[in-house]
């Protein structure tokens, strides 16, 4: 038995898959002990081994195929537990991660202060960077030294380790994280001084979690995983620990990346985990997405604290080694993810001027939103409620019922200035839907492509509530609703593979007799005349040759974790190329058409290539995957167009300007084929989707809607 949690702001969802069958549970989320509400629910899952009493929060589904992997562990209970997790995340944005003490080479202990000193707000006179994670006091200095080359050109003293010993202890740090300059080219110096250190402190090391060049980001990195490894490794130790005690499950962890990976390992690094629940969504929707025959989507899922875009074209997610969070570079391999602070949650409230704002700020899971029964000031979830979109007559994830109410009383007496309750809701409404709408134009315009081109898949419990309304402004021609919006992120996990990702640096230049003096390329000719082709395959071969052992060590170190872990999985390598002198690179794949892939991924990101000049080799990366257990949907034929016994009742629903007569539709009752025109509300257990006037629908025969806005 698999069970998949994604732990949000407001819900906490859970999918689960046993004996064929897919269902989906919502429980309310615990901020202040994220672990009671995933053991709240795996224990119901657990006891009752039936699914929810919503009548279709479950599919039939089959597995196929071999994972490649083995679970010796899980041979006693059969459970596994796949999680994904906000505490990183949290912990990040809220400041609230451990105190720790940065060692690195004597001289630039203020390098992780100091940074790139990039203007991240460039006309903002008053802008104010957030603080270092480590304070001044608590960077410390080795006199140590390594060439670029990887030569020990000074090795730290050993009367000077334990001195640093005593200053790391007296200082009152919870975690260390190590980082000296070029231990990526030979770490023998980082070593010694781990073996010093080492104790009952969790320690962070460069050299094994980013062996990379760019002191500072790499510096960056340790520190955040040493910031996070007390609270968000802890918590998964706990939690590891309190479901074997209980249940004897086995604890797996999404990562950032896209593939899950281990308890242990996602509690000794736990940056991997930064981008942990929102990386779940993207696997879930590009699954998804696949399925239904759609190559090129952009995820938009919506929460209750946050909005996380994406854009997913032929060739799958897109993974980036340049990620910020909370305005700290984060270099291991990251979805590439954009999250903005308006969610079902986000709180409306007005400045000293009397302007509207809504979020980022939100109400979370507790107190929540007003007409959850607790909350106090309005949210989009309150005004979505105001406006007919949501229906205090049908319960949220089978439980929780919404107070009219009580949100009119508190909106009436918050609106302020603005001359009706109604009005003040749909002004929230618009704030919200402009925050995103310029996250997905950033992800797609901004960075070259055309929106009309994508189908925008829609999820979280809030995103089908807004897709249509942006699909429209933004030209997206379609909208696909997925068969579990609420809970996609959960699925997501669910269908995710193992990963591990390995990298090096490497600084390796192309050499070649058919390439000018300065560097290994020459003219767009070579493709076409047959000796110089001929010249350039050789320089590509010579390259690859170059590279071979870099890969090979890589790849053995990879295999050894995984058979160490009982798994088997299949390698695929990639390298990090620029021209020489350039500041950043681009991944393509390794081998002999890497160079060509390099030219023609330079010239789509920035509409030129130069083959004349000379080209590097920075990392060579190498990516482990182990399959998990393929997840055929059920694909039932389609029942006819008619869906008039899907419509619970009809109720007035604003829609800009206008109050209109809006069906209400049971999304459980919908058949493959059943078809409707807007406007209408679909209800169902995990979301709730609006379908604006002139809209088209259609439930496919995987039970999604697409919508034709």
């Amino acid at each position: 038995m698999r069970i998949a949690i994604d732990t949000g702001g407001t819900f906490t969802d859970c999918v689960y898959l046993k004996d064929g069958a897919v269902a989906v549970l919502k429980v309310l989320s615990t901020p202040d002990d994220p672990a009671r509400s995933v053991l709240e629910a795996i224990r119901g899952i657990l006891e009752t081994r039936t699914e929810p009493t919503s009548a279709k929060s479950e599919q039939k589904l089959g597995t196929r195929g071999d994972s490649g992997r083995r679970r010796p562990e899980l041979q006693d209970s059969g459970v596994e537990v796949r999680h994904g997790t906000t505490i990183g995340t949290n912990a990040l944005l809220e400041r609230k991660g451990a105190r720790v003490a940065f060692v690195t080479t004597a001289g630039f202990e203020d390098t992780i202060a100091i940074g790139r000193q990039a203007r991240h707000d460039l006309y903002n006179w008053m802008a104010t960077p957030k603080p270092c994670l480590v304070p001044a006091e608590l960077r410390f200095g080795v006199n140590e030294r390594v060439s670029a080359e990887g030569e020990i050109l000074i090795s730290p003293s050993e009367q000077e380790l334990p001195e640093l010993c005593q200053k790391i202890r007296t200082s009152g740090v919870e975690s260390i994280a190590i980082s000296l300059l070029f231990s990526f080219a030979n770490p023998d110096n980082e070593r010694k001084v781990i073996k010093a250190l080492r104790g009952d402190l969790p320690i962070s090391v460069s050299h094994q979690i980013l062996p990379e060049f760019r002191e500072y980001e790499r510096a960056a990195t340790v520190v955040v995983n040493a910031y996070l490894a007390p609270k968000a490794g802890g918590y998964v130790q706990r939690l590891e620990s309190a479901l074997t005690n209980a249940h004897n499950a086995a604890l797996y962890v999404m990562q950032s990346s896209g593939g899950i990976v281990s308890a242990k390992i996602a509690s000794e690094e736990p940056v991997r985990t930064v981008l942990s629940g929102p990386a779940g969504g993207v696997i879930g929707a590009h699954r998804l997405a696949q399925i239904a025959g759609f190559n090129n989507i952009i995820g938009f899922d919506m929460g209750g604290t946050s909005t996380d875009v994406s854009l997913i074209d032929a060739a799958g997610p897109k993974t980036t080694n340049e990620a910020n969070v909370s305005d700290i570079p984060i270099s291991v391999p990251m979805l590439d993810i954009h999250t903005i602070g308006a969610g079902g949650g986000s709180l409306a409230w007005f400045d000293r001027g009397g302007i509207l704002h809504v979020g980022p700020m939100s109400a979370g899971a507790d107190p929540g939103p007003i007409c959850y029964g607790r909350g106090e000031q309005p949210t989009v979830t309150d005004a979505n409620l105001i406006l007919g979109r949501l229906d205090s007559e049908l319960s949220l994830a089978g439980t929780v019922r919404l107070d009219e109410s009580r949100t009119r009383r508190s909106m009436e007496k918050a609106r302020g200035p603005i001359k009706s309750v109604e009005e003040f809701a749909a002004g929230i409404v618009r704030l919200a839907e402009a925050e995103m709408e310029k996250a997905i134009r950033l992800i797609s315009v901004e960075r070259g492509y055309d929106p009309r081109e994508f189908t925008l898949i829609c999820f979280g419990g809030a995103g089908p509530l807004h897709a249509c309304a942006l699909a429209r402004v933004l030209g997206i021609p379609r909208v696909l609703v997925p068969a579990m919006p609420g809970a996609l992120s959960a699925l997501g996990i669910l269908m995710s593979d193992v990963v591990r990702d390995y990298s090096r640096t490497v600084m390796i230049r192309c050499e070649g007799k058919a390439f000018n003096r300065k560097g290994c390329e020459g003219s767009t000719n070579f493709a076409e005349e047959n000796p110089g082709k001929a010249q350039s395959q050789q320089v590509n071969t010579e390259l690859r040759d170059r590279l071979e052992p870099h890969f090979a060590e890589l790849e053995k170190q990879a295999a050894a974790e995984f058979h160490n872990e009982g798994l088997s999985g299949v390698l695929t390598r990639s390298v990090d190329l620029r021209y020489a002198g350039q500041g950043y690179e681009i991944n393509v794949a390794a081998g002999l058409e890497m160079l060509t892939s390099f030219y023609a991924a330079h010239r789509k990101r920035y509409g030129h290539a130069d083959e004349s000049k000379p080209v590097e080799v920075v990392n060579v990366r190498v990516r482990m995957i182990a399959m998990a257990e393929k997840i055929d949907l059920p694909r039932s034929p389609k029942a006819g167009a008619d869906c008039a016994s899907a419509v619970l009742k009809e109720k007035r629903v604003l829609f800009g300007s206008e109050w209109l007569v809006t069906p209400v539709l049971d999304r459980a009752r919908l058949l493959p084929g059943n078809q409707f025109e807007g406007p209408a509300i679909v209800h169902e257990y995990s979301a709730t989707t609006v379908v604006p006037r002139g809209c088209r629908a259609q439930a496919d025969e995987y039970s999604n809607i697409v919508i034709e806005v």
